[in-house]
């Protein structure tokens, strides 16, 4: 008979207790609630080893642990005989391995804890005043010298309830199969037995016997396990029912118990387990036991498959993010290769670096957000949200409120607090379209944001500081709308810290075919068309055309050339060009040619244009004279003269 024995465990603080070795039954050791010495320190695993009955004596064994169990300055690689006086970490925890009872004064201590199956603690401040202790619910007792004071429903909930711990962390149904397998056996006093499951088990759907195998056996090489299944597993699994059953295939009569596993509400598979030839018979209780432990099983390979659908689930999720990111990023891509382009390029690698707001300024439509998402990719704060506002689509009360937010009930409509642009763009990119066009009122506020300062949400007095870069974009001339007193002279300044400017498309006609080639493939991959190229017209007309709508109108009448071309190129007829002039070129169509200059002296030119105005008034001398800004008078002198030369 095995030595009485405990384990001395020690704290960082020199605090100690001891939990008794029982002689037949092993211990173990974990941060998880289920083990017999429950370690709270996080350097410990949920099941981290175990002391186990040996015939030489007591052995201990790693369970695989995250961090190791060191006996002495080992690493323990494989189970160890324990001989009194060795010691073994866990974490911060000491234990000694001790022959005898544990010492008497241990259980007088405060400090320590005496116990059939103690908890140890790491070390924590106290709080509170102690006024009882427990290692463990007498619930969850491991089978030991105190098993016949637990009632025997009460030894077989605990073993449920520690099977139900062990399942809940099972990752297959392998591992569920011997698990359930072995609390089982051990729960009836069962000599072998088994667990069927159909192959590749889905939750929910029924087995036949036929198609179930054996998944794990007690023994490993159970010879008899295949075939229970043309007799008690096939009776199972046509009644839904859990059966006790004399086995004839022993000279010595001897009882089986057969329980469903159920799944979705309908039989998948079957826990089979038989009592020793020679021992004791199956009582109801012990059926009742097993039929438990099917049910278990069956909660498991549920929790199995919706876990399965999950992760698929969520790997989908993952694959369409990728997909997007690399949409948006095809979207967001610069394509051309102009010596303009590619100055504009390089600006961006040397901004982006940098925490310096910068100032896009380009005719509409010319890729301003472009750069301004180019500058955030290529940036620090990449993974930080890039948040785009158009200034000029609000008035200035809502300007203000889309910006720095708003508290409930500032305004009427304000039903609820409000986040602003700035704080969504926390530890990202801003950028503001048509900054032009703000209220002096909101740059004012503006402008102390960019210097750094705190700001308040509409309505509200609390501080709110944000670390956001700014990119402003503007189609408007600042410099006259700072001389017209219309826009801040020192917001105009602090943005203009780096300048980018962006040519419009007319100005770069080397990017016109390579844009165009590169969303006539885009367009035509999204809607399904099996259109391939341009003509050589179509690129003649799409390469001489001014493009006033820049790269916004090129993008828009390659989708509708792709949309209603009838053949795989499209030809210059599916091009739809505006007869709008370009910024700059008001009063002259697009393609018409500046009249040569004509040398005039003032006097003809002053009659050509008096002239002109009086066939607009149509004849009206006095309408005319009034728009020339002459008397009546003046103006008859100055026909009269004309008349005679």
């Amino acid at each position: 008979m095995t030595a009485p024995s405990y384990l001395l465990i020690r704290d960082p603080l020199g605090r100690e207790s001891a939990t008794r070795l029982v002689a037949g039954q092993r211990l173990t050791l974990g941060r998880a609630p289920t083990n017999h010495v429950v370690i709270h320190d996080e350097q410990a695993s949920r099941l981290h080893a175990e002391i186990v009955p040996s015939p030489a004596g007591w052995a201990i064994r790693d369970l695989a642990s995250r961090n190791g169990t060191f006996l002495g300055e080992d690493q323990l690689e494989v189970e160890r005989l324990l001989a009194p006086g060795d010691m073994f970490s866990i974490g911060r925890l000491e234990f000694v391995f001790c022959h005898g009872d544990p010492p008497s004064t241990l259980r007088g201590s405060g400090q320590l804890r005496d116990t059939s199956s103690a908890t140890a603690v790491a070390p924590e401040p106290l709080a509170a005043k102690i006024t009882h202790r427990r290692t463990h619910s007498r619930l969850l007792d491991a089978a030991g010298e105190k098993r016949e004071l637990v009632p025997h429903v009460g030894r077989a909930m605990a073993d449920l309830c520690r099977l139900a711990f062990a399942l809940g962390k099972a990752a297959d149904a392998h591992t569920v199969a011997r698990l359930s397998l072995d609390a089982a056996v051990q729960g009836v006093g069962a000599a072998h037995g088994a667990v069927f499951l159909p192959a590749g088990i889905a939750g929910g759907q029924p087995a036949a016997a036929a198609r179930l195998e054996p998944v794990a056996t007690t023994p490993a090489d159970w010879p008899d396990a295949s075939g229970l299944l043309g007799g008690v597993i096939a009776e199972v699994l046509r009644t839904d029912e859990a059966v006790l059953a004399c086995d004839a295939r022993h000279a010595v009569d001897a009882t089986s118990l057969s329980a469903p596993i159920r799944a979705g509400g309908r039989p998948v598979g079957a826990v089979h387990v038989e009592m020793p030839a020679s021992g004791r018979d199956a009582t109801p209780d012990d059926l009742e036991f097993v039929m438990a432990v099917g049910d278990a099983v069956g909660v498991a390979i549920e929790n199995l498959s919706a876990r399965e659908i999950l992760s698929s689930r969520l790997v989908s999720t993952a694959d369409e993010n990728e997909r997007l990111k690399r949409r948006l990023a095809e979207e967001s891509r610069m394509v051309g290769a102009s010596p303009v382009l590619e100055a504009i390029k390089g600006q961006i690698a040397r901004v982006a670096a940098t925490k310096a707001t910068v100032l896009v300024r380009g005719e509409s439509g010319a890729g301003k957000e472009l750069v301004a998402r180019a500058i955030h990719e290529a940036s620090d704060r990449r993974n930080g949200p890039f948040v785009c506002m158009n200034c000029a689509a609000l008035s200035e009360t809502l300007l203000e409120s889309e910006l720095f937010g708003h508290e409930k009930g500032a305004f009427t409509g304000a039903t609820e607090r409000k986040a602003g642009k700035f704080e969504t763009a926390h530890k990202g990119t801003l950028m503001l379209d048509e900054i032009g066009e703000m209220s002096p009122a909101i740059q004012a506020k503006f402008l102390r944001v960019l210097e750094g300062h705190p700001f308040e949400r509409v309505g509200g007095s609390h501080r709110v500081q944000v670390d956001v870069r700014v990119v402003a974009a503007t189609n408007r001339d600042l410099e006259q709308a700072v001389v017209a007193g219309e826009f801040r002279r020192d917001l105009y300044f602090r943005l203009k810290v780096v300048e980018i400017l962006v040519p419009p498309l007319r100005k770069r006609p080397e990017d016109i075919e390579p844009l165009a080639r590169h969303y006539l493939r885009r367009f035509a991959a999204e809607a399904g068309r099996r259109v391939r190229d341009f003509t050589p017209a179509a690129l003649h007309a799409l390469a001489t055309y001014h493009w006033p709508g820049n790269i916004r109108e090129l993008r828009n009448v390659v989708e509708r050339a792709v949309v209603l071309s009838g053949g795989d190129l499209i030809d210059i007829h599916d091009l739809a060009l505006s007869q709008l002039s370009s910024a700059g070129e008001t009063g002259r169509k697009t393609g018409d040619r500046p009249a040569p200059f004509t040398p005039l002296t003032l006097d003809e030119l002053e009659r050509r244009h008096v002239q002109a105005t009086l066939e607009a008034v149509g004849g009206n001398k006095t309408k005319a004279a009034t728009m020339l800004g002459i008397e009546r008078s003046t103006l008859d002198r100055k026909l009269a003269r004309w008349a005679k030369t």
